[in-house]
């Protein structure tokens, strides 16, 4: 291990307001519960509902596991550091939890563009719907999804944990993230903030503004359609994922879209916690709350483990 870097770092968090340590904790343990029951849920009924055995459904599965994976990464560091006074986390720790985070982050900014590609076929093209999102199709897209989301992460982790901290071992944050290590190492680094941000605009964007053009021609198709019910289920369908793509997005390219020298001081512990928390939690609520297919696949597997029981 390099020298230049400490066994451990000391993750500042809200140490300076320690009043809001308490109710952030409170909200983590309540949060974090209700993200992986609410995944997990998802998850289950789309795989033992043969009514959700479809590519939309697939792709919300692939979807429910990375928001697992994703808040799982941070949020008992997160609880450990806000329930105790020991505010630490290990070298290897913080290697391992820059290298999960992105990997889940990124391998998300494009699935939820894969989605928005799904309802542009299903809604744009929808004679050959089956045709085009097969089932090879559909694998061979969220693999080639989940190869690039690790490729991103691997590449950028790497070059960051590269940077010399000189012994400097504080970080002002409540994880291990990409642009708050950049803005904490010392001598030259003007390389890193602008490889950060060319690879950034690769993922997310490229992909936004694919999201964007989908959606264009999604509303273009949408006011053709003669049946006001039509209307309405298309634009039910596509609406839950357009609330989960600006959730997910805007806090993200407000974090990553800028060098991290110019990033303010609590903007990336408050934006760690909107798209790290808030977003994985929120997600099966708003897809199962304006789904009829999903409530009513819920309903049906509760239904059948009280009858069973």
């Amino acid at each position: 291990m390099n020298n230049s870097h400490p066994e451990e770092f000391i993750l500042l968090g809200f140490s300076d307001r320690p009043w809001l340590e308490l109710p952030l904790f409170a909200i983590l343990l309540i949060t974090y519960p209700m993200a992986m029951v609410g995944n997990i849920a998802i998850i289950l009924v789309s795989r033992l509902d043969a009514h959700l055995h479809s590519p939309m459904y697939f792709f919300l599965t692939n979807l429910s596991f990375l928001d697992m994976c994703y808040t799982t990464s941070i949020v008992p560091q997160m609880l450990f550091n806000l329930g105790t006074a020991r505010k630490t986390i290990s070298y290897l720790g913080c290697a391992a939890q820059l290298y999960f985070f992105h990997i889940m982050g990124g391998t998300e900014c494009l699935i939820l563009a894969i989605m928005s590609f799904d309802r542009y076929v299903a809604i744009c093209k929808p004679l050959h719907y089956t045709l085009i999102m097969n089932p090879r199709v559909c694998t061979l897209l969220v693999s080639t999804v989940w190869l690039t989301g690790i490729t991103y992460a691997v590449s950028e982790a790497t070059a960051t944990l590269q940077l010399p901290l000189c012994g400097l071992n504080k970080l002002d944050h409540l994880v291990c993230e990409i642009p708050v290590l950049i803005k904490a190492a010392c001598g030259e680094k003007a390389a890193n903030e602008l490889m950060l941000s060319v690879v950034c605009i690769f993922m997310l964007a490229v992909p936004l503004c694919l999201i964007l053009a989908s959606y264009a021609c999604i509303g273009h198709a949408i006011f053709k359609i003669k049946s006001s019910e039509g209307r309405r289920k298309a634009f039910g369908t596509c609406s839950s994922h357009l609330i989960v793509v600006f959730l997910f997005y805007g806090p993200a390219i407000s974090m990553y879209l800028q060098p991290p020298s110019s990033i303010s001081r609590d903007q990336p512990k408050f934006m760690a916690l909107f798209y790290g928390v808030v977003t994985p939690a929120l997600n099966p609520f708003i897809y199962t709350l304006r789904n009829k297919d999903v409530k009513g696949a819920l309903v049906n597997l509760v239904r059948g483990i009280f009858t069973s029981k």
